[in-house]
């Protein structure tokens, strides 16, 4: 309901966020027990089409970090940034940072509606299981850069965006190629921005 209606009116979030955050600050301690082991699947599919390789990746809502890692391990001259809202959250990915990630990986508190990054900063934005606000993603990305959009139990997971939308929302934000995975128990879209957005 709420990733419905933020999609609608971007400005209904500022009501949203302050529950999003009381909720996963207080479930931090054990939101890796709670999710599938293989709900990153679609994620790494289109992780593994990503191309070239980006200097400057963000995981946006990165929770305890997993995004963030696999970035990393994918592609490793890659700096990455992982943001979420949930201070607890981040406390989290930052124990768990595996040593040889470390000098590459960090974490950040922030909101994806209003992103702590200057305008075309980024080559990759990643998303699993997180409400996009494709304004804020398109001023953050360079041109000829690609976001990830992943579902962990596809259309059956909580927060869950179809792919025609997510065509349609970015096509007219001037993203030009977009390519869909079907992994595990999900899905995931992968989209380059063009050069004139």
């Amino acid at each position: 309901m709420s990733t419905n209606a933020v999609l609608r009116s971007p400005r209904l979030w500022r009501f949203f966020r302050p529950l999003v955050r009381k909720q996963f600050d207080a479930i931090a301690g054990s939101w890796d027990t709670m999710r599938d082991p293989a709900h990153l699947e679609p994620y790494e599919a289109a992780l593994a089409a990503v191309d070239p390789a980006p200097a400057m990746a963000l995981d946006l809502g990165t929770g305890t970090g997993e995004g963030a890692f696999a970035i990393a391990r994918r592609f490793p001259r890659t700096e990455v940034v992982g943001v979420d809202l949930a201070d607890a959250m981040l406390a989290e990915a930052r124990r768990k940072t595996p040593p040889e990630l470390a000098e590459r990986v960090r974490f950040e508190n922030g909101d994806a509606s209003a992103l702590p990054f200057a305008d075309a900063s980024l080559d990759l934005v990643a998303h699993a299981n997180m409400i996009p606000f494709f304004d804020e993603l398109t001023r953050v990305l360079a041109p000829g850069g690609q976001a990830v959009f992943a579902f962990s139990l596809g259309s059956g997971t909580p927060i869950y965006v179809t792919p025609d939308r997510l065509k349609d929302e970015l096509g007219r934000r001037g993203f030009t190629e977009f390519a869909e995975f079907d992994a595990g128990k999900g899905t995931a879209l992968l989209a380059r921005k063009g050069h004139r957005a």
